[in-house]
């Protein structure tokens, strides 16, 4: 006789791989500074290797687009805004962000999108959140800020911080519109379908920005260098296109769906971390005893944010759920 199985063992179950794929697209959006810098300092341009990513993977989930022709026509503004903001909008104002500001402030301000998510859940929404989930967010922006080691490079140029700002905006949009749909069950927009126009949107309006015409395009035929060591430059654009985006994009936006926009942004923090322990393991760049404490303390703040109730009062939970609970959790988003 088969064992029943109650609603919260499933939301459980449906929380932990939420969070295993959060971690998992942590660590691949984690790895494309570690594989892109070498491309860089090799020839190419900062834009001109987002491109690359983006256009790649577009044409990677090209027979998904196909596959799901029907959703422009049914979610268009989904669609044109995923692109627009989760993919173009953060890569370009981020990297425009980076020609102003030092990289350590542009990814502190950008990160600051987990504590703009919650605002958004509770003054646009007008749903309630958790102190825990409010107090994980504080501590991954304080960790985050000894990651980067902001206080290396203040620098204050207003439009440079706009920039960053604007990126970090976009991001909210990746964790919001990742989110849209859910509450449909069945008839939920495909996030695969999702992601592959998304990239589609993302790689035209990048066309426009980066002029790829104008790259060098010689510098894929031949090799980089990772630490000393010579890395076909064509392998590295390959674990750009395939895990930095591709997986990471789904992966991201299947454990939004899971969760909620407001903890996947905070568990996103930890992409900083990975990224800073790549680029120790693979760049040599060595890790200070700030950066050591600022990843600890970025790690507790997703643990204690992922582990949030509902807050008291709650109609619903914002920081926790999956299955029937995360349809629930999910009723007060805009279609």
């Amino acid at each position: 006789m088969p064992v029943p199985i109650s609603a919260s063992s499933r939301g459980s179950h449906g929380k932990g791989v939420g969070l295993g794929l959060a971690l998992l697209s942590a660590l691949a959006f984690g790895g494309s500074g570690v594989a892109a810098k070498p491309l860089i300092g090799a020839g190419l341009d900062p834009l001109h290797v987002v491109w690359l990513r983006v256009a790649g993977a577009a044409v990677v989930m090209l027979p998904l687009a196909v596959r799901h022709r029907t959703l422009p026509l049914r979610r268009p503004a989904l669609l044109a805004g995923f692109g627009l903001l989760a993919v173009a909008g953060v890569q370009a104002c981020y990297f425009a962000a980076l020609s102003r500001i030092p990289v350590g402030v542009a990814l502190l301000v950008e990160y600051l999108a987990p504590a703009l998510v919650l605002g958004w859940v509770r003054f646009v929404q007008r749903r309630p959140v958790t102190r825990a989930a409010a107090l994980g967010v504080v501590l991954a922006a304080g960790g985050l800020s000894c990651v980067v080691e902001v206080w290396s490079g203040l620098s204050f140029d207003a439009f440079g911080l706009l920039l960053a700002l604007g990126a970090a905006c976009c991001q909210v949009g990746y964790f919001v519109l990742s989110d849209q749909g859910s509450e449909a069950g069945e008839q939920a927009p495909d996030p695969l379908g999702v992601i592959a126009y998304g990239l589609l949107v993302g790689a035209l309006v990048l066309t426009a920005v980066a002029r790829p015409w104008s790259m060098d395009w010689s510098v894929l035929t031949g090799s980089a260098r990772m630490n000393g060591t010579t890395v076909p430059a064509v392998a590295l654009l390959a674990w750009i296109v395939l895990v930095a985006t591709v997986v990471a994009y789904i992966t991201g936006v299947l454990s939004v769906r899971r969760l909620s926009p407001q903890v996947a942004g905070v568990v996103a923090c930890l992409e900083a971390v990975i990224a800073t322990v790549l680029a120790w393991v693979l760049l040599g760049e060595h890790l200070s005893a700030p950066q050591i404490i600022g990843g600890a303390v970025v790690l507790l703040g997703a643990y204690i944010a992922q582990s949030s109730a509902p807050a008291k009062g709650a109609a619903e939970p914002v920081a926790a759920g999956g299955g029937a609970e995360r349809e629930l959790s999910a009723r007060g988003t805009a279609a």
